[in-house]
């Protein structure tokens, strides 16, 4: 009885030696060594155009540190030209381009080695605009009349579409390009409406002339939804870092989240990062009609809304092929 209650003894005093064996260990041990933070990525961005409201996000998150929070070290470009960003990514010489939706459809049926891999604005801006007190108060009304663009060629499905129901087409009425004076043609009488035009910008720009405008939204006449401005990479991963991309993205989604939740205060650090060039009535206005059409998930993927926009494209013949969305949208 004495000999097993020694050797009980014995077994119960080896007990915690063990246990501060194994908590006492040095200081330098493997165990105790703190998770390095992982190295900051590099990444540059070119814009679509020069900097505004609809790039919200992007400037947010470089001046909340949201961007350095991520790991990712952005450097920033405005475009010399609007049709550089694609072809710089499809050469390889830029990580990111700031473009259209329905654009990268149309890139990519062209060849072009681009893909999306996220989502700025998440919902078209584009429409058709009219002023209030002209005696256009519905699409029918627009049948014989002169409707000014700033582009050709892409409004022209939009518009077949938007004009089927009421028994006419594009044909039917006059395309005007008037470059970029969209707003002017409108209130000067050169034209009756115009389209290319952004609800976000337009419509502020024509109300701060003492105008009152009045749009005709694409999505409510049968066009499918689409994004009016995503981010492409390069579709080859030897050209493209996709652990900075994603880095990036996660810096997009928290400079949203700031702006939805702040807006008054978001717009003073937009306006604060450039004054002489961003602080001015027409994107103060911009800015608070932009919120509700920033993408809040900007890694989202959504195949089913990409393939239908597609599938418009090719029965409007804006594209030559089919499309299977799936090889020109990339989860990272």
């Amino acid at each position: 009885m004495i000999k097993q209650l020694s050797r009980f003894i014995v077994l119960l005093l080896l007990i915690p030696s063990t246990v501060f064996a194994k908590n006492d260990i040095p200081q330098d041990s493997p165990q105790k060594a703190v998770a390095k933070k992982p190295a900051t990525k590099d990444i540059t961005v070119m814009l679509d155009w020069f900097i505004n409201p609809n790039h919200g996000p992007i400037i947010i998150a470089q001046e909340k540190g949201f961007f350095e929070q991520s790991g990712v070290n952005v450097t920033v470009q405005e475009p010399a030209d609007p049709s550089l960003p694609p072809k710089l990514v499809a050469a390889g010489e830029l990580d990111l381009g700031v473009y259209y939706g329905p654009s990268l459809m149309e890139g990519a049926s062209n060849g072009l080695p681009i893909a999306w891999v996220g989502t700025l604005i998440a919902s078209g801006l584009d429409g058709i605009i009219v002023l209030d007190k002209s005696n256009i108060t519905s699409v029918a009304d627009l049948k014989g009349k002169t409707i000014g663009m700033s582009s050709a060629g892409n409004q022209f499905p939009k518009l077949d579409r938007s004009f089927a129901p009421y028994g006419f087409s594009a044909k039917d009425v006059k395309l005007v390009n008037v470059g970029w004076n969209l707003s002017s043609s409108l209130m000067t009488g050169r034209v009756d409406a115009i389209t290319g035009a952004y609800r976000n910008f337009e419509l502020n720009e024509i109300a701060l002339h003492n105008a009152k405008g009045r749009m005709f939204y694409f999505e409510e006449l049968g066009v499918p939804p689409y994004d009016e401005l995503i981010f492409i990479a390069n579709t080859d991963p030897k050209k493209r870092d996709d652990e900075a991309i994603r880095r990036f993205l996660n810096g997009i989604e928290l400079g949203t989240q700031f702006i939805t939740n702040h807006p008054e205060e978001a717009w003073e650090i937009f306006k604060n990062s450039n004054k002489k060039q961003l602080d001015n009535s027409l994107n103060k206005h911009a800015w608070l009609d932009t919120v509700a059409y920033l993408a809040k998930r900007p890694a989202a993927m959504d195949v089913g809304r990409y393939q239908k926009y597609a599938d418009f494209l090719l029965a409007n013949r804006m594209i030559e092929k089919p499309l299977d969305v799936r090889e020109l949208m990339l989860q990272l």
